[in-house]
């Protein structure tokens, strides 16, 4: 597939939160976390499209890293929150900005018992214009260390590359994320159809299907024999796992229905880690 169709069908997978009464999981497929990825957070965040999510992994005790997309062009303050189950229905749902126009303040954010931090996309992020040079990284910078959890450990440089075509189509990354799942509206058309709550956080194991320099794609389907299910909106920017490391973060998928090939950003390449470095957040040795 050349980039000019490949970007037609691109769908990135962040999130945009709604009052939808309509209910279901999060990842595709996969199951419910609880406590086995307790680094993996929901963030949120305002951008001119309105309110946002999207899942980073804690790799410092000040750093997030996300996707590019899930911090650019965000305003005020991003919300953080490590909490396995964020909302079962509308009702319980993520934390209003006081003035959507200027985003979350740390101080509503702490009066509402969520984290805070200043959202950075890596300046080389090409806005999915250039295959070569994806950079779709970004970081959540903290307004306060976070104690008690363990950050992840990103994979030393050139980690993937081990992985030849017949040896990647046999090995799975697990997925981490707070996105939605796909389902059926209680009524009205049956098409499957985003479905927003209850918002918590679900992993799957997704086998891989081709790798570049950039990027990491794996099969996402949930009637994979292999695999366990696939990322959809609200999981972008969250990470994958293999060999105890983090390998990438969630990017795109290429259907609207969450049932085929997913993108993730590569962590594992010098251009991504020099620009980590500057956060001070190093990988493996």
């Amino acid at each position: 597939m050349n980039l000019r169709r490949a970007l037609a069908v691109l769908v990135v997978t962040t999130a945009m939160v709604s009052g939808s009464a309509l209910t279901a999981g999060a990842i595709t497929g996969g199951q419910s976390d609880g406590a086995a990825h307790p680094n993996v957070a929901i963030v949120a965040y305002y951008d001119a499209n309105g309110r946002q999510r999207c899942t980073a992994t804690l790799v410092s005790p000040t750093v997030l890293v996300t996707a590019a997309h899930c911090a650019d062009g965000a305003v005020g303050a991003t919300a953080v929150s490590f909490n396995s189950v964020i909302a079962q229905s509308p009702a319980e749902s993520l934390p209003p900005a006081q003035d959507p126009t200027v985003g979350y303040s740390s101080s509503e954010l702490a009066a509402d018992g969520w984290l805070s931090g200043q959202a950075f996309a890596d300046p080389a992020y090409s806005h999915f214009t250039d295959k070569a040079s994806w950079n779709d990284v970004g970081v959540v910078v903290l307004d306060q260390p976070v104690t008690g959890i363990a950050p992840a450990t990103i994979a030393p440089v050139g980690y993937l590359d081990q992985f030849t075509p017949n040896l990647l189509h046999h090995t799975l990354f697990t997925t981490v994320g707070y996105g939605v799942e796909m389902g059926h509206a209680p009524s009205g058309p049956q098409n499957p159809t985003p479905l927003s709550y209850p918002i918590l956080r679900r992993n799957a194991d997704e086998p891989g299907q081709k790798l570049t320099s950039q990027i990491l794609q794996v099969n996402g389907n949930p009637n994979d024999p292999f695999g366990t299910g696939g990322t959809c909106f609200g999981d972008s920017g969250g990470p994958s796992f293999n060999g105890g490391y983090q390998v990438t973060v969630t990017s795109y998928t290429l259907t609207n229905n969450c049932r085929y090939i997913a993108g993730f950003q590569r962590l594992d390449i010098p251009a991504v880690q020099s620009w980590l470095a500057t956060f001070g957040v190093q990988p493996a040795s």
